[in-house]
């Protein structure tokens, strides 16, 4: 981690459009002004799955004004850990960052009912998450 006393968190998946937005959001609901949220994709797609949005939209978070971002060296660099997606090699490694795999099915052209459970399990990561960091999660 940086010497920095926020840290930073970058999500990674393949079309940012999901998974990796979902996971943004969340942290950044939960750990406020605790930490820096990033997140990015691979080969990133046009828009957000409206069916994220919906879930999201489910519990009270608006992702709706979201864009995928194209995966940077510098945002990899810049981040103390990185959390990816399923996005296989694609994400540069650095020696000294935190990478954390999280294996979840992807949301890609699914229905909301399909996108809830992923939702409902990516929060319960970026709690466990916080934890870890030892911050307090708000709300």
């Amino acid at each position: 981690m940086s010497t920095s006393a926020t840290p930073s968190v970058l999500f990674v998946c393949v079309h940012n459009a999901g998974r990796s937005q979902m996971g943004a959001a969340f942290l950044t609901r939960l750990g406020g002004d605790h930490v820096r949220v990033r997140s990015a994709g691979s080969a990133p797609a046009d828009s957000v799955n409206p069916a994220v949005v919906e879930a999201m939209r489910e519990v009270g978070i608006d992702i709706s004004a979201e864009t995928p971002k194209v995966l940077t060296v510098e945002a990899v660099q810049s981040s103390d850990v990185v959390i990816t997606m399923g996005c296989g090699d694609a994400c540069p490694y650095f020696p000294g960052k935190r990478y954390l795999d999280w294996q979840l099915d992807d949301p890609a052209g699914q229905g909301v009912a399909a996108v809830r459970p992923i939702r409902d399990e990516i929060e319960r990561r970026i709690r466990r998450l916080l934890a870890e960091l030892g911050i307090e999660a708000s709300a």
